[in-house]
């Protein structure tokens, strides 16, 4: 097993205005599960390559354990990856398949065989070691793509959005394995995927990345809790958060005709702000008794049985302005939720209000909560 540094790791494409991963600063630390998340373009992938040896590392370096191994081939840097597409040789069978790289390597046969069925067992797979991949469904190609890496005993794994070809359902059976699979064989993984909800619920820590630059790493937690700042905080969480501007005044920020209240401290960091932005994220909302909170003219209601979800946009705005409106999410743990068409107010919890500044976009307030 091994740590991972990445040390100001950059890499520039040639002819690109900007670099596709900006001085990449990360320790990942020995067995742990780090996941890199983020939209499409921001790096996460890229990172990854330049971790695998299949991207050159212009500026920086990147350290596996003790060993410095930024100019490295792949094959001397003690890693297995897990692509995407599977990658498998369609003319091998299963067996084969996961003990090629250890044929290569000229381990004796008796081994070699010996170590694809113990990855066989732990993955379920002994039954398919003599199939061809064209005999295998999606799911269990992927977890032949797995155990060929299990086989090599690597020092970590790295893995380029494994699920992505999987549907829905098989993609939350196969997260589960996945993760606990690697929490049973404790090897450092880096694991990269554009799926959020994947993150949270994979990851000992979660590194957030967008445009090539790293914006926070924590635990899922944490970054669901306290994110860093606007961006993180409308990336972590599904449904998202609402992030609603308003005009900041003497005791709170201003949205429509309700001043929705704001810790001292939080203001005294806006000092010289008009506006800024708050964060609320749709589970903190209750519906208000009287006339207090956060007016909602309801567009859509989404009932799920225990709860429901409103969707709407600030009341008091004209058609046309409805149009363009940011839509406001609430969710409502009632049996019996308002009706399409409805104004609602929205009463807020003003310890669980997130407070952004909205020229920087950092969080000003403290943890919510606390």
């Amino acid at each position: 097993m091994a740590t991972v540094s990445f040390k100001d790791a950059t890499r520039v494409y040639p002819g690109a205005d900007r670099p596709a991963v900006d001085k990449l600063n990360l320790e990942i630390g020995d067995g742990e599960f780090m996941v890199l998340v983020g939209p499409s373009g921001c790096g996460k992938s890229t990172s990854l390559r330049m971790l695998a040896g299949l991207e050159e590392v212009n500026n920086g370096a990147i350290n596996i354990g003790d060993r410095d191994v930024t100019d490295l081939p792949p094959k001397d840097r003690d890693i297995a990856m897990v692509f995407q597409n599977y990658a498998l040789y369609p003319h091998m069978t299963v067996g084969d398949n996961m003990g090629f790289a250890l044929k290569m390597q000229n381990v004796p046969k008796a081994e070699r065989q010996q170590r694809v069925m113990e990855a066989a067992k732990l993955l379920g797979l002994e039954d398919f070691l003599n199939r061809k991949p064209k005999a295998l469904s999606g799911g269990q190609r992927q977890r032949v793509a797995m155990g060929r890496a299990i086989v090599r005993q690597p020092q970590v794994f790295l893995m380029d959005e494994p699920l992505s070809n999987l549907d829905a359902k098989l993609r939350v059976s196969t997260r589960t394995q996945i993760a606990a699979l690697q929490s049973r064989l404790g090897v450092t993984t880096v694991y990269v995927t554009h799926d959020q909800v994947e993150a949270m619920t994979m990851g000992d820590r979660v590194a957030v990345m967008k445009d090539g630059v790293l914006q926070q790493v924590d635990s899922p937690l944490a970054l669901y809790d306290t994110p860093a700042n606007l961006f993180v905080a409308g990336f972590i969480g599904s449904p998202a958060m609402n992030l609603i501007e308003g005009k900041v005044t003497e005791g709170g920020v201003q949205v429509g005709d309700y001043v929705v209240p704001v810790p001292r401290d939080a203001l005294g960091k806006l000092s010289g702000e008009s506006t800024a932005t708050i964060g609320i994220r749709p589970e903190i909302f209750n519906l208000a008794d009287g006339g207090d909170g956060i007016g909602l003219d309801v567009a859509v209601v989404e009932e799920l049985g225990a709860d429901a979800y409103l969707y709407g946009t600030l009341s008091g705005l004209s058609e046309d302005d409805k149009i363009t409106a940011q839509q406001i999410v609430a969710r409502i743990s009632s049996r019996r939720p308002p009706q399409r068409g409805a104004q609602v107010r929205l009463a807020v919890d003003p310890t669980h209000v997130h407070v952004f500044n909205q020229t920087t976009g950092e969080r000003v307030s403290t943890a919510a909560g606390s």
